[in-house]
């Protein structure tokens, strides 16, 4: 499992026009889910975000200081099988990692409902569906989560 979470000021969601997600202070989260995750895998990613500690403690704190959690922030999560494009060869990306449509949904939608157990606002894009992302990184911080099967 492949997650790009970004720290983000706001970020929405839009299919044909139509915002159908959005969030204010929090974290985008971009996911790909291989054809070997598991729940394992699923549960790990799930603590990470939520424990991730990379929100800034007061105007001239630590940068890295607080989880989404401790600022009570928002989650925007997006399906994102992209992340497991493999660009070595060739000039097409081929997508043989990518779990396919029907399991990937299960487990994303698994992993949504788990961040929202947590409490906080939790919004989302449409599985599968062509979206427009508008993101404001904060900092910028990106960083790539990834947890790979036993």
């Amino acid at each position: 499992m492949r997650v790009v979470i970004q720290r983000v000021k706001s970020s929405q969601v839009e299919i044909e026009g139509k915002v159908v997600g959005k969030i204010g202070r929090g974290l985008n989260l971009l996911v790909g889910i291989s054809s070997n995750d598991t729940e394992t895998e699923l549960d790990w990613m799930v603590r990470k975000c939520l424990e991730l500690r990379i929100f800034p403690d007061g105007e001239n704190g630590d940068r890295f200081s607080k989880s989404i959690q401790e600022i009570n922030g928002e989650l925007l999560v997006i399906s994102q099988f992209t992340l497991y494009g493999d660009c070595r060869k060739g000039r097409r990306p081929s997508f043989d990692k990518s779990a396919a449509p029907q399991p990937a949904k299960e487990l994303y939608d698994r992993f949504v409902q788990k961040l929202r157990e947590s409490g906080l606002k939790v919004e989302t894009g449409i599985f599968g569906a062509m979206m427009n992302v508008l993101i404001v990184n904060d900092g910028p911080v990106t960083l790539l989560l990834e947890k790979e099967s036993a």
